[in-house]
């Protein structure tokens, strides 16, 4: 039996219909653990299935350790992750159950993203396919039902399942990551360290519901700095470096002798560079880099040309 695993703050609306695709599932989980990273617990749909909420009172935003937690306190043989703002097909289940009995590592379903606009009152999941769309940045689904992933950097922890007892061998999310960015890619490295091999799903979907977000995360920039050289301290290379190239075009962050460290406060044009509008399903790294890319090439060939 499978324990679906998320963890939450804020975003009510959100988990309201992640519980709710769970409802509509043609597989019904043995239960939704949500690590809830608030003071006081959700209003949720009544369902068929035990929800229980985990309260985690510590100070401080550490995803790795709420992810931890809700995977201590699951009773399924098999853990399924979902992101709060994850909306699950009704077949995802179903697909991971399949794919679970012939593969044993971790596995990563599709995801589909939707705009502001998308109706969410009554799940239509015709309706979400047809306005979904899948992130530029991101892998496609493979040709056949299960693909290898042969790139640890590509885990993805918005929608992935594996078994509770290998989860527990690989040791779970480091909680040494405080805050946002780097413990994913830790995770793959970990798995890639182990010999723990990560596949592609095609199907097990789910749908990305809407939020305003920044990308590069320059409304995180002081945790991705620290655990980026923590990842570094940990496996003696740098990680989120597309990220990091991107504060420094932005004149956000510079490397130094003790590592990478801010240079000057985020102003409402770093925000602006890199928010996501309400017709984009999703922000993306890749052309706001692009951007920055060409305008310091520009400013280069200006200044050779003085």
């Amino acid at each position: 039996m499978i324990s679906v695993c998320t963890l939450a703050h804020g975003r009510e609306g959100h988990l309201q219909n992640l519980v709710k695709g769970l409802n509509a599932s043609s597989l019904p989980p043995r239960e939704l653990v949500v690590a809830v990273l608030q003071d006081q617990p959700y209003d949720l749909p009544e369902t068929a299935f035990p929800v229980r909420q985990i309260m985690l009172n510590g100070e401080g935003l550490c995803l790795s350790a709420a992810r931890n937690r809700a995977a201590a306190e699951a009773k399924g043989a098999y853990l399924v992750f979902l992101d709060v703002d994850c909306i699950p097909h009704p077949d995802l289940l179903h697909d991971y159950a399949a794919a679970l009995r012939s593969r044993d590592g971790v596995l990563m379903g599709e995801v589909g993203y939707l705009p502001a606009s998308a109706p969410l009152d009554v799940l239509d999941f015709a309706a979400l396919d047809r306005m979904a769309v899948r992130h530029s940045e991101r892998p496609g689904p493979p040709s056949e039902p299960i693909g290898r992933c042969r790139d640890y950097r590509c885990f993805w922890s918005l929608n992935f399942a594996m078994s509770a007892g290998l989860f527990r061998a690989i040791g779970g999310f480091d909680e040494g990551y405080r805050g946002y960015g780097g413990e994913d890619t830790d995770f793959g490295r970990s798995c890639a360290e182990l010999g723990v091999e990560l596949f592609w799903v095609r199907g097990a979907k789910a749908y990305h519901q809407y939020h305003p977000h920044h990308m590069p995360p320059v409304h995180h920039l002081d945790s991705v700095l620290s655990n980026a050289e923590y990842f570094r301290s940990k496996w003696g290379q740098p990680t989120m470096q597309h990220w990091l190239r991107a504060f420094r075009l932005m004149g956000l962050a510079e490397p130094g002798p003790a590592g990478w460290r801010r240079i000057r406060t985020t102003r409402e044009d770093d925000l602006a560079l890199t928010r996501q509008q309400q017709h984009q399903p999703y922000a993306s790294s890749a052309l706001v880099l692009k951007q920055l890319e060409a305008e310091a090439a520009g400013e280069m060939a200006g200044m050779a040309a003085v």
